[in-house]
């Protein structure tokens, strides 16, 4: 039985493919992160930026801000070209909350806010994470990281007519 079914709540029936994606130009520097969610024949985008950051924090917060904005529990999977990501939420974060949030060498996790928030936002649903191989043909990803280069870009382009 999962956790789900025992707390009594619903099991999810809606299913949602989430592909993300983010960026920095330079690394660090202001960066972008792009979202693609497609469900029951819809797709819907968001993107966004920060001024001073870099692609793992990018990476991360497009898949904590899709994950936040579903609002009720979904099937989810969700489609990344970071193996940073991936490997973090289903291979490495089980031994970082063992730890105290301290990875294997002993120092704090890097991005620690960001994949507390994805964990969070995860509980919520039934979540498989998938890797795709970046700027490699495949549509969606190409997508969303147009949508990444974007919300930099429009960041910039806001932070440069404020000056």
């Amino acid at each position: 039985m999962s956790d789900r079914a025992e707390k009594g709540d619903a099991a999810p029936s809606t299913q949602v493919d989430i592909w993300t994606d983010g960026g920095c130009k330079p690394n660090p520097g202001p960066g972008g992160w792009g979202i693609l969610f497609r469900c029951q024949g819809h797709e819907r985008t968001m993107k966004g930026g920060a001024v001073e950051t870099t692609n793992n924090r990018m990476e991360l917060t497009a898949a904590a801000v899709a994950l936040e904005t579903l609002t009720r529990p979904c099937v989810v999977n969700l489609y990344t070209d970071s193996e940073y990501l991936r490997n973090g939420i289903t291979r490495w974060h089980t031994g970082w909350v063992r730890r105290n949030w301290r990875n294997a060498s002993g120092d704090p996790v890097a991005n620690m806010d960001l994949w507390r928030r994805i964990l969070e936002a995860a509980k919520r649903h039934q979540v498989d994470w998938h890797w795709v191989k970046g700027h490699s043909g495949h549509a969606e990803n190409d997508l969303v990281d147009q949508l990444a280069t974007e919300g930099r870009e429009e960041l910039e382009a806001g932070s440069a007519a404020g000056d």
